[in-house]
Parts: C-alpha cells; sequence; structure tokens
C-alpha cells in the first residue's frame, strides 16, 4: 500500500455526492455504475456471527477481512484519516465515533477534526463549541444547523459531544451552502464578489475518468437546458477543491480526522487526493458500507459494515 497515496488507483471513481433529492440519486447511480464496470468480484458483507465484533472490516484493495486493530493502525500511520457516510444512518456515525475515539485515545492531544456539515464562515462558533462555551440550543442556532445540513443533529450529537468533551478543534470544511445552486445553474462568473472569496484557488477539471463518469451521470437527469454539464461537473469539483484546501490550510502540525459523505472520499478522488496534491502528507480512507450495498475494489483504504 503505497504510504502517500493509499488506494489510489485507476478504477472507476466516484462523482462526489451533493445535497437533497438529486444528490441522492446521484450518488446511488455511481454505486450502481461503479459495481456494473468493475471486472473484480464486488466487496460485500459476510454473515454476522453473534460472537465476532460489532464492525466488520475489509481491505478496501483486496477484499480480504482486516482486524479492527489492523485497520486502527492503518489509520494512526497517516496525517490524515477519511471516514466515509450516508448521512441519514445511524451507524455510520457510530462508527466515526469508535475510530475517533481509538485514535484520539492513544494521541489526545495531536487530533483535529473536519467537518463537510460546516461552512468556513462558522469557524468561531466552532471554535467556542470545542472550548466547550456553548449550550447545544446555541450551537444549532449560531450555525443554522436547520438551514444549512439540515439532516437530525441526533445523528450527529455523540461525535460533537466527544470532540467538545475532549477539547478537539473542529474545522468547518465546506463553502456556503447557498452558493454551489448558483454555481450548477450560472458557473463561478456570475457570483458576487464575496461569494467569489470562498472558491478554491485551485480547481482541476482534468481527471478524464471523472469527467466521463460524471457525464454518464449527467446524462441520466433530465434538467430541461437549465443546467450545462461544465457547470455541473464545475460545481463538484469546487465542493471537493474547497473541502481539501480548507484540510491542508488547517492541518499544520498535526493530524485530522475528516468527516464527509463516502461519495467525497471514495477512491480517494474528491478530497483525499486533492488535499494531497496540496500538501503531500499521507492519508487513508475508510468507507462505510450500508446495508445490501455491494462496492468495487479499491474504492478505499477499509470497508466497514456493522455486523
Amino acid at each position: 500500500m503505497n504510504p502517500k497515496r493509499p488506494g489510489a488507483q485507476r478504477a472507476p471513481r466516484a462523482v462526489s455526492p451533493g445535497r437533497g433529492a438529486i444528490a441522492r440519486r446521484w450518488l446511488a447511480a455511481v454505486w450502481i455504475a461503479a459495481a456494473a464496470g468493475c471486472s473484480h468480484p464486488a466487496l460485500r458483507p459476510t454473515p454476522p456471527d453473534a460472537d465476532l465484533p460489532r464492525w466488520r472490516v475489509l481491505s478496501g484493495p483486496g477484499g480480504g477481512p482486516v482486524s479492527w486493530e489492523e485497520m486502527i493502525a492503518g489509520l494512526r500511520s497517516a496525517r490524515v484519516v477519511y471516514i466515509g457516510e450516508t448521512h441519514t444512518r445511524p451507524a455510520h456515525h457510530e462508527l466515526q465515533l469508535d475510530i475517533l475515539r481509538e485514535l484520539v485515545s492513544a494521541d489526545p492531544a495531536g487530533w483535529s477534526l473536519g467537518l463537510e456539515m460546516f461552512d468556513r464562515s462558522y469557524q468561531p462558533v466552532l471554535d467556542a463549541w470545542s472550548r466547550g462555551e456553548l449550550t447545544e440550543g446555541e450551537f444549532l442556532r449560531r450555525t443554522h444547523w436547520y438551514a444549512n445540513w439540515r439532516y437530525d443533529f441526533g445523528l450527529y450529537r455523540a461525535v460533537l459531544e466527544f470532540a467538545r468533551d475532549r477539547r478537539l478543534p473542529l474545522h468547518g470544511l465546506n463553502i456556503p451552502f447557498h452558493i454551489p445552486p448558483k454555481i450548477r445553474v450560472g458557473g463561478t462568473e456570475h457570483l458576487a464578489a464575496a461569494e467569489k472569496a470562498f472558491l478554491p484557488a485551485e480547481i482541476d477539471l482534468s481527471v478524464e475518468a471523472h469527467r466521463r463518469f460524471a457525464e454518464a451521470v449527467f446524462a441520466r437527469h433530465d434538467f430541461r437546458d437549465r443546467v450545462r454539464f461544465e457547470d455541473f461537473y464545475l460545481v463538484q469539483c469546487v465542493w471537493d477543491e474547497a473541502m481539501a484546501e480548507t484540510v491542508a490550510g488547517r492541518l499544520g502540525t498535526g493530524r485530522m480526522v475528516v468527516l464527509a459523505g463516502n461519495g467525497h472520499i471514495q477512491y480517494a478522488y474528491g478530497i483525499p487526493e486533492r488535499a494531497f496534491r496540496r500538501n503531500g502528507l499521507p492519508f487513508r480512507t475508510v468507507y462505510a458500507l450500508s446495508p445490501g450495498e455491494e462496492v468495487p475494489p479499491g474504492i478505499a483504504d477499509y470497508v466497514v459494515a456493522e455486523r
């Protein structure tokens, strides 16, 4: 496994998901297309065994079983650990917390937490939460949680409480949520100056496999001429480049766990490789598998399912 670019390969790679119904359909289509286009057997969970631990871990590249302890050791060797999720699945958030606990227990002062769920403008609020200065109600109001992220806060409560209790630094990775829809229908040139200030300095649109994948997904949707493909593709790259830029810029000399949708980390093609391009630091990826889901080999360094 390459210590700098673990899991990176030229298998079909997935477009990062957005939010809302279109994004969920998009990601589902991506998984189907990836599975159909891969010549290797799909990775799938093995039958549960009541005597075994809660989580089943598979090697992403090879598909063979990996112990929980082996995975944690591998993650500890990285400077950035990306853990995916399906936003509405409680088990995925519980997995993230279990991994975070393991990593922080071995190095309490060395880790911070990067979050797709918040944009950069909320950094002062995240800092106040980490210092233990806010109640949950104050935090929800000041981050405009239900105007921005909108998912049930109960899904994220345990992770955020753990971060607060351990005084882990939090990093809002995203750009303001009102900007991507504007890019999707009008590109970046018509954004206001204040909105353009949130755009990443570098936006790589040259990954041909990614572009072809996005073209196939775009073709499945009827946008009734409201959306051009180039804008559709641009907004996905802006999303990932902006979060990668924040990861690279906020990492410093420490280490970071990044929590984001599976589509932002699968095949290392969204945030991980784009952050690596900026800082060259080793990373690992964990894909959180859903019940009944099958994914191609190489989708991440580790694939984890609930027993």
